[in-house]
């Protein structure tokens, strides 16, 4: 099977991927997307997407594609995985060393 890389650049300096330039950048179609939002798998506000989004977007895809997960899956790793740096961050705010 002969895969098909495709690079796409995004600026990221100033928020304001829609939905179609997520996906783009993503890599995924823009029925995945819309089915991941319905789900609740990506809660994103509105129309305007930022780094964040795109970085979640791409992991969830990612998980899926290159294990098979169950989408509902691939967004509970996600979800640790967030919540991992975020306490990482807390971690580094409050001067403690590094735990990973």
């Amino acid at each position: 099977m002969e895969l098909e890389v495709v690079r796409v650049e995004v600026s990221l300096e100033t928020p304001g991927l829609d939905a179609a330039a997520l996906c783009r950048a993503a890599g995924v179609a823009p029925q995945w997307w819309q089915r991941a939002r319905q789900e609740g798998r990506i809660t994103a506000e509105g129309d305007d997407f930022d780094a964040t989004v795109l970085r979640r977007v791409r992991r969830l895809a990612w998980l899926q594609r290159h294990f098979d997960a169950d989408p509902e899956l691939a967004a509970l790793v996600v979800d640790l995985e967030e919540e991992i740096e975020r306490l990482r961050a807390r971690l580094r705010r409050l001067g403690e060393p590094s735990c990973g």
